[in-house]
Order: structure tokens, then sequence, then C-alpha cells
């Protein structure tokens, strides 16, 4: 039966993992009819898809649900995704929520909202693929769902269940559909990107062969890698193309080895160091971006220095910085003792200071170097984008359009972060 006039909105927080099964699951709304809006538009159905990673982003969770509620207390509102697998019964004993999914029953949201499906805990979790299509000149490609690693401050291995992978010949499919919708960039994304392909004698060495040939494609970048799974030959096969993205995304948490141990991270500082200097002399020009966690129970000062000191040694482009909270159910809670709550802002704001003077570095040192840029949105008299290795550029030439891929000369960096470029006649064809 079709429901045109029955509005529905969704709220994504977390990773881009998120975004691509919002987007999914959003096709299979509209197929059966159901309109999807904004979320600052009047919905009857509002649906959150939430995170767990931290404190913080089950509270915006919270959060969002009152906030819909009260603006339209008509509305229904509901939450999927890691958060409703972890603490179903925490959330549903909240006033404001009407209905959840967890991360096995959200792709059965259409029979949930006809009030035919149980929503049951699940104990196993099945392969859902899916991308999204909401920008039209980026996509993000689910290739791998799933953790397999037991790091003790991290509850998503338990939110998402046991490491598992779409194949290369179904990704290509998805891949080609995306071409077809003329997005020009497909960001490959997962809980572990680079454990894809295990139990399928597949590799993501592979399937990053197999895409990069695939005929359309003509931006292809890699979301965050682990550090031990980054293989010489991945970074070859990027320094050698032509599509795929010389930007690379690695999870580092800590400069110290006595806390990565505690983290039971599968790496130390010294593997770190060898895969981000072997990028940097293969690929010069490549960004680097490293994510870093502070507060973690057991972090001296001197952990803490020392991982700033590590951090200044290696060629990083900018940081991702989260501030440690406690996850229910996992080891890092035993581990004393906790760093006080004013000790970890005050860390999280050097990190911050520190990442941005790495990364007005880096754009500036590629001040007068001619990059290619996808240019993705118009702001007031500039239009903005990204350059193949992760420069956010904007300008003010006339004649250039959102989704087109020109050559650009980097110039000065503005006081907001944003390189100002000029531009050189379009060049859909380029293979970088």
């Amino acid at each position: 039966m079709k429901r045109g006039k029955i509005k529905i909105a969704f709220k994504t927080l977390g990773c881009k993992l998120n975004f691509s099964e919002s987007s999914e699951i959003g096709r299979a709304l509209t197929e059966k009819g159901y309109e999807i809006i904004p979320p600052e538009e009047n919905a009857d159905y509002y649906i959150i898809h939430s995170c767990t990673v931290t404190s913080l982003a089950e509270k915006k969770a919270r959060q969002a649900a009152r906030h819909f509620k009260k603006n339209n207390p008509n509305a229904k509102v509901g939450i999927m995704g890691c958060y409703v697998q972890l603490r179903a019964e925490e959330l549903e004993a909240l006033p404001e929520i009407d209905f959840t999914a967890n991360n096995e029953t959200k792709y059965h949201l259409p029979e949930i909202l006809e009030g035919v499906y149980e929503t049951a805990p699940s104990p196993t979790m099945s392969y859902h693929s899916a991308y999204s299509l909401n920008d039209r000149t980026r996509s993000f490609l689910k290739v791998q769902d799933g953790c397999d690693y037991r790091c003790t401050y991290c509850a998503v291995s338990a939110a998402r269940g046991k490491s598992r992978s779409d194949t290369i010949d179904h990704v290509l499919h998805e891949a080609q559909q995306i071409i077809k919708e003329g997005v020009k960039e497909i960001v490959l994304t997962g809980v572990n990107v680079g454990d894809f392909g295990r139990g399928n004698r597949e590799t993501l060495y592979d399937l990053l062969r197999a895409l990069e040939q695939l005929k359309g494609i003509t931006r292809l970048r890699l979301s965050s890698i682990e550090p031990n799974l980054l293989e010489h030959r991945i970074i070859d096969l990027v320094a050698a193309s032509k599509v795929i993205m010389p930007h690379f995304h690695i999870p580092l948490q800590s400069g110290s080895d006595e806390v990565l141990q505690k983290m039971r991270r599968r790496y130390n500082t010294e593997l770190f160091h060898e895969k981000t200097t072997y990028i940097k002399q293969q690929i010069p020009h490549a960004c680097i971006a490293a994510d870093v966690i502070t507060g973690f129970p057991g972090e001296s000062d001197a952990h803490f220095e020392t991982t700033c000191r590590f951090i200044k040694r290696l060629p990083l482009s900018y940081l991702h910085v989260f501030t440690y909270s406690d996850r229910p159910d996992t080891p890092a809670l035993k581990i004393m003792p906790k760093v006080p709550p004013a000790t970890k802002q005050q860390r999280s704001k050097q990190l911050h200071t520190l990442s941005n003077q790495l990364q007005m570095d880096f754009y500036r040192s590629h001040k007068g170097d001619r990059r290619t840029a996808l240019f993705e949105e118009a702001k007031g008299e500039y239009l903005y984008g990204w350059t193949d290795n992760y420069i956010r550029i904007k300008t003010s030439a006339p004649d250039i359009s959102p989704n087109t891929i020109h050559r650009v000369s980097i110039g000065e960096v503005d006081s907001e972060g944003v390189a100002e470029c000029t531009p050189t006649p379009l060049v859909e064809d380029i293979r970088y």
C-alpha cells in the first residue's frame, strides 16, 4: 500500500558506516511509499541512528529524541543501531522513545513501522550491504562490518558482532550503481576495513585492485584502517594509482607502548612509525590522519607527554581526538586509576591545538602545488571542495560547478583553515 504522505526523518550519528546504512534503509522505506525528509522538517516518524563509541555519542542520541518529541509531540520517535544493540531496555524506558531497532532488526524497519515485526534481541548478526546516496558528490560504500578485536576500551565489537565482509563481486556491483548516479567519489567504509575478505579468501588489496579497474570510477578513498593491517603492497598500490586517493586514516590511540598494551591494541609505536614513514617515502604528498584517545585509565602525565612527543615525530597531517569515557561491560572499566575529568579536558585541548598546527603545516607545505580537486558545495561567494590528498579548498572563480573535478593550484590558507585555490578547466576524464 502506498504511503507517500507518511514522512520519515533520519538523524544519523557516529561513523560513516551508520550514514551508509541510514541511506540504504531510507531507500527501502521509499520503495514502500514513505517520504524521506530532512530532520529539521515536521515528520510523522523521527529515526535516530545511534552511536555508542563514547558516552557523549549516547547523550546526543537521547538529546535528539527529546528534541524531536518536544517539537513534534504527535510524531513517533525511534532509535536504532549500536546503542540499542547494547542497552535497549535503558532506551525503551525513556518516555520520548516510542520504538527501538538493534543492528539486525533495523533492516526490518518497514515491518517495524507496520507493527508486524517483533524486535526481539538478535543473538547473531548477518551481513547487510549498504551505500549512501544522500550526498551527490561522495558515497560511503560499506564493505565490511563487525570486529574480532577486543580492545579494552571499545564496545563496538559487542555492538556490531563478529567481523564479516561483502564479496568483491557484490561490492563491484554496488559501486557500479553508485557510479550510475553520477557520484564522483566512493569512500570504502566498515568497522575494521583492513579485515575485509577474511573468511572469503579475499583481501582488501584484491578489492582495491578490482575497484581501480572499474569503468567510470574517478575517485576512491579508504576510511580508517588499522596499522597492523595496512600492508606495504596496499601503500604501493595507492602510490601507483590514478584512482585511489593518497589519504590514510590510521588509528594510533596512544604514543605510549605501555598504554597501547593496556588498550590491547595489536601494534606498538615502532610499527606505527614504520608504516607512516613508509607512506611518506612512497607518497610524499599523502595526507595521514590518526585517531588519539586521551585520558585512558592509568594514562599518567609521563604517558601523555610521550604520546605528544611521538606524534611530533610522525609525518601526520591532522588528528581525530577522542576523550576517553568508560563504556559499560568493557575491561577498561576495571583499569585504575581513572584520569580526572579536568585533566582529560586539558589533554584533549592540547591535542586539538597540536592537530590544528599539524594541519596548518600540511596545508602550507603544499602551497603552489597543483592537485586535483572535487568541488562539492557552494556557500556564499565560494565553492568548496577537497583535493585528492584531503586539503580543504575554496574558490570564487566563475563557471565552477559542484560535483566537478578540476586541477587546482593551492594558495594561502585563510583564518578558517581553508586553502584558497585557482582552478583550471574541467578535467572530468582525468585519472589521477
